[in-house]
């Protein structure tokens, strides 16, 4: 259950999420319509067989957002709307107008749902009560202000806002593989991306390679700055640091996973439990580091 990808937002530490689970409770996922084209709500943290919707250990809270959406094509109901046009059209000596063609589009998107496949999905969410962290398990800021955007509901009020730092962090990634000292418990990967400064030139990017060669120091040279940076903190657990605050491929590496093996976990719950208590703390280490190193800004109650 390690995340993958950490899009961040902050929140007030004053807010108070004591009634995270009745309120969960209230918003739960509910099966897809047979003429609803999705579906949100919460499904339980720790899997479908679990009672409670999330899952906390001290300051950390972990919730999951369920979809289930109906798979109908766009090429399939276009398809099957201009077999009906033909036929109206050989039916009645003409083509049927923008209205009319709406209104069959309509019916036939109302015939085929029922009988459209549902896929489920997804997105769980990390919620640091100590530092006023949402983490969400996505790249795609639309997917992450979409858990937001849930729990907003849900509680009624959820004052969270995309993280942001106070200093360009290209500036700050540049810098880094420049040669200025990078913040304790963090070394440099093998992965980069650079731009030119303008966003309209040349961009390069790199994996698997020496990031402290002379052909970086090239690119840097000719005013190429870092948009991606691969790093790893306390070699345990390995990631990609872009300039919009989004962490990729996060990856925990030997020596964090050590830890679980050295436990006893008798069944799943156990071990997804202990899971989360070990990728808390090394996402809560890591904000710790990356907070001061880019000024990431606080949000007031």
């Amino acid at each position: 259950m390690f995340f993958r990808n950490l899009t961040l937002f902050r929140f007030p530490v004053s807010l108070d999420l004591e009634g995270l689970e009745e309120a969960l409770a209230n918003h739960p996922l509910k099966p897809v319509g047979p003429l609803e084209l999705s579906s949100r709500g919460f499904v339980p943290a720790l899997g479908r067989d679990a009672e409670a919707l999330s899952h906390r250990v001290g300051d950390a809270a972990w919730v999951a957002v369920g979809g289930e959406d109906r798979l109908l094509p766009a090429a399939v109901v276009n398809d099957m709307l201009a077999r009906k046009l033909d036929e109206a059209e050989e039916r009645e000596g003409r083509r049927p107008g923008g209205r009319a063609r709406k209104r069959m589009k309509d019916e036939l998107v109302h015939e085929l749902l029922p009988r459209a496949f549902v896929r489920p999905s997804r997105t769980d969410a990390l919620l640091d009560l100590k530092h006023g962290l949402c983490i969400v398990d996505t790249s795609s800021r639309k997917s992450a202000e979409a858990v937001v955007s849930a729990l907003r509901q849900a509680l009624g009020s959820f004052p969270a806002l995309p993280a942001n730092a106070e200093i360009a962090p290209r500036s700050v990634l540049t810098g880094w593989i420049a040669g200025e000292p990078l913040p304790d418990g963090i070394s440099l990967g093998e992965e980069c991306e650079l731009k030119d400064g303008n966003d309209t030139g040349a961009v390069v990017k790199c994996q698997r390679h020496d990031l402290g060669s002379d052909e970086i120091s090239h690119h840097l040279e000719a005013g190429k700055q870092v948009t991606k940076l691969a790093l790893v903190l306390d070699d345990h657990v390995s990631f990609v640091l872009g300039e919009d605050l989004v962490v990729r491929k996060l990856k925990f590496l030997d020596g964090a996973v050590d830890q679980l093996e050295g436990g006893d976990h008798d069944d799943m719950r156990a071990e997804l439990d202990a899971r989360f208590v070990l990728m808390s703390a090394e996402v809560r280490r890591l904000f710790e580091i990356l907070e001061p190193a880019l000024k990431l800004s606080r949000v007031d109650a």
